[in-house]
């Protein structure tokens, strides 16, 4: 087929890319020329795993190419991809103006255009947005089209695997010629027997916001267990495996830390929020979930002034991993920077390392820390060592070495990385997340 995808970012690329993968071919539309350079030089623009081998294979076999044109898109491409952002917006709702904008302006280049075209969007968007741009459309007097919706399920860290063997593909549409454009097109994404799963456009809505403000609730409630198993003296990653055992609730998404973060759980919950508010059928339990997410970063923080005895004016703090998870670059509502720049308000001085989000961390914290070359080089001199992604090269590190560098043996870990008896073995102090603390000497 030949497709074009609006918009390159994060869900458009890994699209495009993977929609090529497979033979398609495909023309990826942006209006940043910068970002355009690049990809047309051959430099993937976002960090994930295994993407850009099959970007520059695809792009040396001119399976995807790049415009600044949506008349080009107009003109090549029978199915035309939404992938635009809609970020947050100061009320907690999405911003559609990306949306809005990109189909008024495809909507006067189909006026003369009588060929049939399949608009599908792929952005994370409230219920009734489908309508909307349809409603465009139709004002603006473009015919023989249908707009689909087709939500992506990406995780940053595993959305190469995720499009290319995903657990389900969801359409919503209203003609049949839709849904079997949209059929043939996923078919051989799924040939290990995945369902390719039909609705009405609102449901496939209102599918994205659901799936993630439900994976935001197990991760809160886990949280929630983890502070209440501080208090009684239980494990919360004992407890964890209990749970996760049971066939009816799964292993995943049941790891307590210092709260969610990334460009989709907080957009997608506070979009729901808002969008069940004003509709008269608040959805309660999610504002609790948002409020929860903010105050465990809250909580990992006061921890650390706990052990201080409330005052780390002059206190240097080592940080390991700054991006909202591993395996991705990506800071958006990362952890990391709401308690760092909490540290840093009450006087302390961070160093921080991470092993690709450092370059994006800069537009969050600027120069208010010192980034640092490598894991160990942020230890230097420094009071205590702050795990905030949970990295795999942390892992396994050269204790010996931390003691060494840190003033002395002190660790707070908001993920949970290392084991209890470890760290008696190894005599630190140590705090994590739902579990006993390890106070050097007394264990």
């Amino acid at each position: 087929m030949k497709l074009a995808v609006i918009g390159t970012g994060y869900v458009g690329l890994t699209s495009g890319v993977c929609f090529a993968e497979m033979g398609n071919e495909v023309l990826c539309i942006d209006n940043n020329q910068d970002k355009l350079n690049k990809l047309l030089n051959g430099q993937v623009t976002i960090y994930e795993p295994g993407l850009e081998v099959l970007y520059l294979r695809n792009f040396k076999q001119k399976r995807i190419m790049f415009s600044n044109s949506l008349n080009d898109a107009i003109d090549f491409a029978d199915v035309i991809f939404f992938c635009l952002p809609t970020p947050q917006d100061e009320d907690g709702s999405a911003d559609l103006q990306h949306v809005i904008k990109v189909t008024e302006d495809i909507s006067d280049l189909l006026q003369d255009n009588s060929k049939y075209k399949l608009i599908v969007n792929k952005s994370t968007v409230p219920v009734g947005t489908v309508e909307m741009i349809k409603s465009i459309l139709m004002e603006r007097g473009v015919k023989n089209f249908d707009v689909a919706s087709n939500p992506e399920f990406l995780r940053e860290g595993f959305a190469v695997e995720d499009f290319m063997k995903p657990d389900r593909i969801v359409i919503g549409a209203e003609s049949e010629k839709a849904f079997k454009i949209l059929r043939e097109l996923y078919e051989p994404f799924v040939r290990q027997g995945n369902p390719i799963i039909e609705m009405d456009i609102k449901s496939a809505e209102v599918t994205k916001y659901a799936a993630n403000s439900y994976l935001a609730t197990r991760i809160t409630f886990m949280n929630e267990l983890a502070n209440f198993c501080e208090k009684v003296g239980a494990n919360i990653d004992l407890i964890r495996k209990g749970m996760g055992s049971d066939s009816r609730i799964g292993k995943r998404f049941l790891f307590p830390g210092i709260g969610y973060g990334g460009s989709c759980f907080p957009k997608d919950v506070n979009a729901l929020i808002k969008t069940s508010s004003d509709k008269g059928s608040k959805l309660t339990i999610l504002e609790l979930v948002d409020k929860i997410n903010k105050e465990q970063r809250i909580r990992f923080f006061e921890k650390i002034l706990l052990h201080f005895e409330g005052n780390i004016s002059g206190k240097h703090f080592a940080v390991w991993g700054l991006s909202f998870k591993p395996n991705t670059d990506d800071m958006r509502e990362a952890p990391s920077v709401s308690i760092i720049k909490k540290l840093l308000e009450a006087g302390a001085t961070v160093s921080a390392f991470d092993p690709v989000a450092m370059d994006n961390a800069k537009f969050y914290l600027n120069d208010l820390i010192t980034y640092s070359e490598n894991q160990y080089d942020a230890l230097k001199n420094a009071d205590a060592l702050l795990i905030f992604t949970e990295w795999n090269e942390f892992r396994n590190p050269d204790f010996d070495k931390i003691k060494t560098l840190l003033k002395e043996p002190l660790i707070f870990d908001g993920r949970n990385v290392y084991d209890l008896e470890d760290m008696i073995e190894k005599d630190f102090t140590y705090y994590s997340i739902g579990r006993e603390t390890i106070y050097r000497g007394k264990n």
